[in-house]
Formats: structure tokens, sequence, C-alpha cells
């Protein structure tokens, strides 16, 4: 499934999280970073709003974010992890 369209992933480098609200309720792609490393490691996206592509605009954003500031990407997250391995245009940026 494509992304949801118009949705709003915000990035909260305080917190290290890719987030989006939709329909009121909060849905999360966390990492951590280490020597270069986006180490992905919990994505979720409540039981209601699975399925639309939530999960995949937050790591698409999260991606897109490694790739512009030079950092690899560990997929700790079992989703994230899937996601890569399905979109062949990711795999420069596994650790």
């Amino acid at each position: 499934m494509l992304p949801m369209q118009g949705l709003n992933v915000e990035h909260d480098a305080e917190v290290s999280r890719f987030h989006a609200t939709v329909d009121g309720r909060l849905c999360v792609a966390d990492y951590r970073s280490s020597g270069g490393v986006m180490h992905m490691t919990y994505t979720a996206v409540p039981p209601v709003l699975q399925g639309h592509g939530i999960a995949a605009a937050m790591v698409q954003a999260a991606l897109e974010h490694s790739r512009r500031h030079g950092l690899r990407v560990n997929p700790l997250c079992s989703y994230v992890a899937r996601y890569m391995q399905r979109h062949a245009e990711t795999q420069d940026l596994l650790v």
C-alpha cells in the first residue's frame, strides 16, 4: 500500500521520534542514533488505523531523513526491516 496521502509526518529530534496524529490518535516511529547510525527501534499505529499506510509513511520519512544526513540504518523494529526488504531503493542505507 502506498503511504497515506496528505499525512503530516513530523520529526521530533529531541525525543528521537517521527510521528503523526490521525483522527486524534498518535502514531510513532522511534529510533536512537549513535555513531552515524539510526537504529529504528519501534513503530506503533493504533489498531483502528492500521492498514492505511501510516507506518509506511513514517518509516519513509525516517529513511529520507537518514539519507539526507548521511546516516546508515539499523532496522531493529520488525516492521522497518520488512519495509526495507520490500523497498530495494533503501538497501544502500542498511548498516
